[in-house]
């Protein structure tokens, strides 16, 4: 058995290499989504061991059972040289006993690790509807959603959209199997965490969203829980089953439980106790069980709380998940039969990844094709996209060729642009793109509406009863004047 002090060096150094194999890792630059992926794990596997290495180290540095202080008093007391050839024939008969023992230095532990092992076990931790942690795989809960009362019913991609949108789930609606629901949507949200992204604190996540969630729920402001006028007592007490100490939110469910064979048992059980319960017990009664009723409330919104902020972290994941089943569903049987054998005969998509970063020669820097290669040069001086056109409304932005010039006119940019300079963005201004030009035209534009109003004033003509003829001003003068 090692002495406590090997034991501290032991680990001591262990936690070195551990220090060093993760500096290593992030040094290694992966170029795929699986490498960087596969990175995280390692490194996630690394601290942990550390931690273990820590927590054993303080237990040993505790000394509670005195043994490393009895060592230390032994290696450096006058009997230090007996001690030290007494451990020595302790080291050569171990070495004795096992001639041709083989020692890995502990850095090739780390170096020689097998990258094709890793990676099988890494894709057996995901769904194929997963792609390697690339997207969501919530059917199964889009289900369980489907399956609770009174919820509308709506597709995957609108559930895709809607997942953390509980306040459209009815408040009727959420008690034990909604609880479920929220449960296994917490739990597959904390595994794909744990699957993707293995060095986010969770904790720290969730303890986030609980302090969000504790502000709101005091502020009476939580989605879905909004703060609500009570019923008056009276009807609440109206509602309430002494024999069965249950309250009731519907006069229908209330009026249904009289007639059940439980109420009926538990009023008969009520009817034979010998001591009559009081007023006060009743109210007590009463007030317990609306405790209850509000903790299950409470509990059910801290459950929302978290699922929420899971939900808002995993927005660019579902936001893919989504895309990729309106792919999907865009595709037809025989493209989807045979994008499922390309996946199962390639494995993965990392050669793909690999082609798309994998410099392209384009010397002459052309515009790429749909097929992410450089187009040809002749297309390219066809459409005249070597031709600089600068917009000074759009912030100088160079829009290159003719058509995508034209094109912006009509674009986001553009429109901005001149509603922040107070102009409509009309027909008119069209191959304007000097900001002076555009103040010079609009005032140009209001001028000539101006006076177009003032000749259609002069050209129109009025005649009163004694046929008299005017043009429209000197009408409406001559009649406010009482002339007429």
């Amino acid at each position: 058995m090692e002495s406590v002090l090997e034991q501290q060096r032991s680990m001591h150094e262990e936690i070195e290499r551990l220090e060093q194999a993760i500096v290593e890792e992030y040094l290694s630059e992966p170029k795929t989504h699986k490498d960087r992926l596969l990175l995280d794990h390692r490194v996630n596997e690394y601290l942990e061991r550390m931690q273990q290495r820590a927590g054993a180290l303080q237990g040993l540095y505790a000394d509670s059972d005195g043994t490393r202080a009895a060592e230390i008093a032994a290696v450096s007391g006058p009997d230090e040289f007996a001690e030290f050839y007494q451990r020595l024939r302790g080291v050569k008969d171990y070495h004795r006993r096992n001639p041709n023992m083989e020692v890995e230095v502990m850095e090739m532990e780390f170096r020689n690790r097998d990258r094709d092992a890793d990676l099988q076990a890494l894709d057996r931790k995901f769904s194929g509807e997963e792609s390697s942690g690339r997207f969501l795989d919530l059917h199964a809960l889009h289900d369980q959603f489907l399956n609770l009362k009174d919820v509308k019913r709506v597709n995957y991609l609108t559930y895709l959209e809607q997942v953390e949108r509980l306040e459209l789930v009815p408040r009727t609606s959420k008690g034990a199997a909604y609880r479920s629901y929220l449960e296994s949507l917490r739990k597959y949200f904390e595994d794909f965490f744990q699957r993707t992204q293995p060095l986010l604190d969770l904790e720290e996540l969730r303890q986030s969203a609980l302090a969000e969630f504790e502000k709101h729920w005091a502020e009476g402001t939580f989605p879905g829980w909004d703060a609500q006028p009570e019923a008056d007592n009276d009807e609440q007490n109206s509602l309430f089953c002494l024999a069965c100490k249950r309250q009731y939110s519907k006069q229908t469910v209330f009026d249904g439980h009289l007639t059940s064979r439980k109420h009926i048992k538990a009023s008969e059980a009520l009817m034979k106790q010998e001591t009559a319960i009081t007023v006060n017990q009743t109210a007590e009664m009463r007030q317990r069980v609306r405790d209850q009723t509000e903790q299950k409330r409470r509990e059910i919104a801290v459950e929302e709380a978290v699922v929420r902020k899971y939900a808002e972290v995993l927005a660019e994941q579902r936001e893919a998940t989504r895309a990729n089943v309106e792919r999907k569903q865009a595709l037809t049987e025989h493209e989807r039969q045979q994008e499922e054998a390309e996946a199962a005969a390639e494995g993965d998509n990392d050669e793909e990844d690999e082609e798309d970063e994998e410099r392209i020669y384009n010397p002459l820097n052309l515009p790429l094709g749909w097929d992410g290669k450089p187009i040809p040069y002749w297309l390219y001086k066809l459409h005249g996209l070597g031709v600089e056109y600068s917009c000074e409304i759009c912030g100088n932005f160079v829009y290159m060729g003719r058509k995508a010039f034209e094109r912006h006119f009509q674009e986001w940019r553009h429109a901005h642009g001149m509603r922040c300079l107070g102009i409509p963005n009309t027909k008119h201004f069209q191959e304007i793109t000097s900001i002076e030009d555009a103040y010079a035209l609009w005032d140009r534009l209001k001028k000539e509406k101006k006076s177009e109003k003032q000749r259609s004033d002069a050209v129109e003509e009025y005649e009163d009863q004694q046929g008299n003829v005017f043009n429209k001003k000197t009408y409406d003068d001559l009649r406010r004047q009482g002339l007429l």
